[in-house]
């Protein structure tokens, strides 16, 4: 395994504030998509923080996403809106399209906003968290790139398309799910490949549906269409994948139908002839205000009152302690801060080469 060091919180956060700067990114734009990916660094999602700013910068030298964001809004009523992102940055994109579907919620009671021809916007569970802060319910979809197989198929079809949900409560924290509707992600297999070991048996499959588990070759096939990461329940209907694809595909409906968007293969991220071509992704966000249907107060007691009921229910052998969604990450959270963000020798070279190609100065003891 790759060796292991530690960065500062905040040399990572003005480090990855200048890159998108230096590429052109204006400055609150630039400042907003740092936060998404710092937010994920310090949850402990090391696939979608610090380690993803090469994808970027690697995405906008090419052109498939714009550093300067063009946010149109196509149709608008008091509690939709319809927006088209035009390729542009996906943190910014999705944070404004949360935040408009926010401002009804708070008047109307509820928000939902549709976004076409996104880009990727980093962990899904951080924009439905800027509804719990506000004392409201959120949730976030989003399609991607084909990666996902139906049940009893091999071709990669779906995104690993993400389901995130947030809720305040009295805990200290809000609850909070955000996972793909993939056992596992291509930042899983990113994060593998750096760390120089393989992935589990079961979670990716080639066109013959047999197992690769060697994440430079799977990053390799993934490009070619021919490895495929199994959706949640796995291979076949034993284990629930049909339940995986289904979620799946319900996300891709959301992503794509309210937005007459693109969808399952035409999200490849290359044109007919091969050539890269912008991904036009789809998004869709909902917040529902809490205080019109009851006080924040009573809301977040019940919400409080179940997550309690979960941590304190019978534990299986061996186990001393049960978690509900979004409490590792607050700690995770809290650890982090103080030791600092982990980063290994290929991720180190990888901030190194995006430093020297940009000209950045200031980081040379750093990486």
């Amino acid at each position: 395994m790759a060796e292991r060091s530690y960065l500062p919180t905040d040399v990572v956060e003005r480090f990855m504030t200048d890159v998108f700067i230096a590429l052109g990114v204006p400055e609150e734009d630039a400042r907003i998509s740092t936060d998404v990916l710092i937010s994920s660094d310090l949850r402990g999602i090391e696939s979608h923080g610090v380690g993803r700013l090469k994808y970027y910068y690697d995405r906008i030298v090419s052109g498939r996403h714009l550093p300067t964001t063009e946010f149109e809004i196509v149709k608008e009523t008091e509690t939709t809106a319809l927006i088209d992102g035009h390729h542009g940055m996906g943190h910014p994109i999705a944070n404004r399209a949360m935040r408009m579907a926010m401002d009804k919620a708070k008047r109307y009671g509820t928000g939902a906003v549709a976004v076409r021809n996104g880009t990727h916007f980093g962990i899904a569970g951080y924009y439905p968290l800027m509804a719990a802060a506000e004392g409201m319910v959120g949730f976030c979809f989003t399609n991607a790139r084909p990666s996902i197989p139906p049940t009893f198929g091999t071709e990669p079809m779906m995104g690993t398309n993400p389901i995130a949900f947030a809720a305040p409560s009295d805990q200290g924290f809000p609850f909070c799910f955000d996972g793909a509707t993939a056992i596992i992600q291509r930042g899983k297999v990113e994060c593998a490949a750096r760390e120089e070991k393989p992935l589990p048996d079961g979670t990716i499959v080639d066109p013959r549906g047999e197992c690769l588990t060697d994440p430079d070759i799977i990053l390799s096939e993934m490009v070619k269409g021919n490895a495929a990461a199994l959706a949640i329940g796995g291979a076949g209907e034993e284990h629930g994948g049909h339940k995986g694809y289904g979620l799946a595909a319900m996300v891709e409906v959301l992503s794509a139908s309210f937005c007459n968007g693109v969808f399952l293969k035409d999200l490849s991220g290359f044109a007919e002839d091969g050539s890269p071509a912008h991904f036009r992704l789809g998004h869709f966000f909902l917040a529902i205000d809490v205080e019109h249907f009851l006080p924040l107060e009573e809301f977040e007691r019940t919400t409080g009152a179940i997550m309690r009921a979960l941590q304190c229910s019978r534990k299986a052998p061996g186990q001393d302690r049960i978690y509900v969604a979004g409490e590792k990450e607050r700690e995770n959270e809290q650890r982090i801060r103080q030791e600092g963000i982990p980063a290994n020798s290929n991720l180190l070279k990888d901030l190194a080469t995006v430093r020297d190609e940009l000209g950045i100065k200031g980081y040379d003891e750093y990486f």
